[in-house]
């Protein structure tokens, strides 16, 4: 029996993580195991912590510790305006450029006919009860400049037709391009100046 098992299985689990490799992650490891005391206990208490009170937000699909989050509650964010984005990770690239004042909406990816997924594989049903349901005037779709997103976006942009303003994001977000790559500088230039569709 390995003396290292353990340590192996953490590095294999590390290298499952976006940006992680083997061998990156046998170094995060190797520098947890270094500083115990300061990093990998409260790393380990905190991932416990989270993996038993994370949880989607059930009206726009954003990710925290409460069934409705912070975002989807605040009166000071129900302007009217609803952005839509294809994963959390995309919200929080907003978020931090602090421009955007409204609400989200997360669909949980985009269609695509070589994966088999269509709308009901995703939140656009949700998308469209929101939109008839709370007091939505405008729809900016903030999908990645991926075919996948850009059919997505003309797909809602057709089942909302006349119902609201619709616009997408403008300058700034290069073809083929993801949100959460995105500097906030160049997120913030592409939100302001936002088109019609």
């Amino acid at each position: 029996m390995s003396s290292t098992r353990d340590i192996d299985a953490l590095i294999e689990m590390m290298a499952k993580l976006p940006g992680l490799g083997p061998r990156s992650a046998r170094r995060a490891v190797l520098h947890l195991i270094r500083k115990r005391a300061l990093l990998l206990t409260p790393l380990a208490d905190m991932m416990q912590t989270v993996a038993a009170t994370a949880r989607e937000c059930m009206n726009c699909g954003n990710v925290g510790t409460s069934d409705i989050c912070d975002i989807c509650t605040s009166q000071k964010r129900g302007n009217g305006e609803l952005c839509v984005v294809e994963d959390v990770a995309d919200l929080w690239a907003m978020e931090r450029t602090s421009v955007f004042k409204g609400r989200y909406h997360v669909l949980g990816g985009t269609l695509s006919a070589l994966d088999a997924i269509g709308p009901q594989e995703l939140r656009i049903p949700k998308l469209i009860d929101r939109v008839e349901t709370e007091n939505i005037s405008e729809v900016i779709l903030a999908l990645n400049a991926t075919i996948d997103g850009q059919t997505t976006a003309h797909y809602i942009a057709d089942q909302l037709e006349g119902q609201v303003t619709l616009t997408s994001l403008a300058q700034g977000v290069p073809i083929g391009g993801e949100l959460d790559y995105l500097d906030d500088g160049t997120i913030s230039a592409a939100l302001k100046a936002r088109k019609s569709l």
